[in-house]
Order: structure tokens, then C-alpha cells, then sequence
């Protein structure tokens, strides 16, 4: 079998047929920013992402000690590689400081509309080829990246996952096999209509770094997307797509831990205070957020 990264890019959007979490912490509430109305805001998780003609979907928004607010998204998603380079240790990556736009509506006939912009901050791809990391494992689930929201697009940010609210918060033992996980893609191959979706784990994957999930499979232009548990807490971000014989006979994807992914970014970032954004409005499993 082999693995893609779920990224869509502008140049490959004809070829549709390549397919392509836990933070242990103490609940935070973000006492900071002041977030849009979550039946106005334009950017939130499951926004559309577009990094040089690559389109990704959010997954969750961060805040710091100053204030500042981010958005994450995969760091695959600002690579500069193609969808079967899943090596952030050797894979080429656009640097920090490099523009991307939140844009809803992107589809196969049109750009969308940009609704706000931002800057890329942190990569975990381009920390681990600054520390030289070498280790099979980290290389390819460490798979995380921030950008930070113009200052003139904050009051248009609400934290709050669609459809199902949240996320409440990081925390939590591994998940085990048949736990249920619920997220929101936002392909341009779904003409720009951000999609809520379930899964299930299938395996807890990469040395603990992450987890084999089936079930609502992601396509090209959901990577990046966040994943949260029946408890609403942030489990893990959209990396990769595995092609070929899977379990059950299904294409499964992977999701990186957040746990592990924060805890690089806390450490390596520069971003002090880095922490969750919780969701305005309650994580139902049933939906119901607009």
C-alpha cells in the first residue's frame, strides 16, 4: 500500500481519482480575543485554506499569551513536494511568513471568495528539518502547522466547529479501536460546501504518534481537518490518505495526535502560551451547530 498527503492542489484538481490527539493538558477557557457570533463569523474551523494554490480545510483555533489568533492546518499543507512526499524531515516547505488566504466557496470552477488572510507561523515539518530530525515515526506523523490571522480579520473568527459545536477542550486516555470521531471537510472537490462527517479509529499508529481511522474518508482538500471524540476534545488533524488493501477492504486515512502535535509546537513554536480556543456553542454528537 502506499500513503498520500490529502492536500488538493490547484495544478492537480483534474486528477480526481488520486486520493489523497491527545493533549493531556488542564482545561483552558480562552478568556482572551473576542470572537465573531458563531451565525457570522466567516473564518472557523472547516474554513477553506489556500497556501500557493494549495487548498486544506481548518481544523481548530489557537490563541497565545499576547492574544494573537491562529488557525491550524497540516504542515503538508504549505509543502512544497507532491501528494506521495509524506516525509516532513526531507520534504521542501514554503518558510514562515508565507501568505494564506480563508476563503469559502472554492470549487473546481471557482477560486471562492476570500474572506480573510493570514501568515504562516509555525511549521512542524520545518522544525523538525531545522533540529534534523531523523527518527521514521515523528518525520511523517509530526504533521502540524499555524497561521496566524491578520490583525484586520480577528473579529471575524469564532471558534466553534460546524454542525457539531465544540471543541470543549484537549484531554483524554488514547482512544481504543471502534472509538467514534467526528469532523468537518471542506473540499474543493465538494464545490466549496464544507461537509460534517464521522469515523472510527481502526488502530492506534506511528509509535503512539497517531491513529489509523475508516470510515468518512477524506479526499484532497480536507487534509488538515480536525477530528474530536463523543466528548468533544480535539483528537487529532487530517495527514494522510492510504491507498490499496485496507482494513475491512476500505481506504483509511491518518490522523495525527494532537497531543503530540501541541506539545512539539509548545516547544518549538517560539509562540508562547499557545493553548485551544474552546467552541462558543456545546459539542452535540448529533449535530445541530449551524
Amino acid at each position: 500500500m502506499s500513503a498520500v498527503r490529502p492536500r488538493l492542489l490547484a495544478a492537480l484538481v483534474a486528477l480526481l481519482g488520486l486520493l489523497g490527539t491527545l493533549l493531556v493538558a488542564t482545561p483552558t477557557a480562552d478568556a482572551g480575543p473576542r470572537w465573531a457570533p458563531v451565525s457570522t463569523a466567516q473564518i472557523r474551523p472547516g474554513v477553506q485554506m489556500y497556501t500557493a494554490g494549495g487548498q486544506c480545510t481548518a481544523n481548530f483555533v489557537f490563541t497565545d499569551a499576547a492574544d494573537n489568533v491562529y488557525v491550524g492546518y497540516a504542515a503538508h499543507c504549505a509543502g512544497r513536494g507532491d501528494s506521495s512526499d509524506i516525509n516532513g524531515c526531507t520534504t521542501p516547505s514554503y518558510p514562515v511568513g508565507t501568505p494564506v488566504s480563508f476563503v469559502t466557496g472554492g470549487n473546481l470552477f471557482s477560486s471562492g471568495r476570500t474572506v480573510g488572510r493570514g501568515t504562516l507561523v509555525y511549521s512542524s515539518w520545518l522544525s523538525m528539518q531545522k533540529l534534523k530530525v531523523t527518527g521514521a515515526y515523528r518525520c511523517v506523523w509530526n504533521d502540524f502547522a499555524l497561521v496566524r490571522v491578520n490583525r484586520a480579520d480577528k473579529a471575524k473568527v469564532n471558534p466553534t466547529v460546524p454542525f457539531w459545536g465544540g471543541p470543549r477542550t484537549f484531554g483524554g486516555a488514547p482512544l481504543g479501536p471502534g472509538a467514534k470521531l467526528f469532523t468537518v471537510g471542506n473540499s474543493s472537490l465538494r464545490n466549496g460546501t464544507a461537509k460534517a462527517k464521522t469515523s472510527t479509529v481502526v488502530r492506534r499508529a506511528g509509535g503512539g504518534l497517531g491513529y489509523e481511522i475508516k470510515g468518512g474518508a477524506g479526499v484532497p482538500g480536507d487534509s488538515g481537518s480536525g477530528y474530536m471524540d463523543v466528548y468533544g476534545r480535539a483528537i487529532g488533524v487530517l495527514s494522510t490518505i492510504s491507498i490499496g488493501i485496507q482494513v475491512g477492504g476500505l481506504v483509511t486515512n491518518t490522523i495525527g495526535d494532537i497531543y503530540a502535535e501541541i506539545l512539539w509546537a509548545r516547544k518549538y513554536s517560539g509562540i508562547t502560551g499557545l493553548r485551544l480556543a474552546p467552541g462558543t456553542s456545546a459539542f452535540r454528537p448529533t449535530g445541530g451547530v449551524a
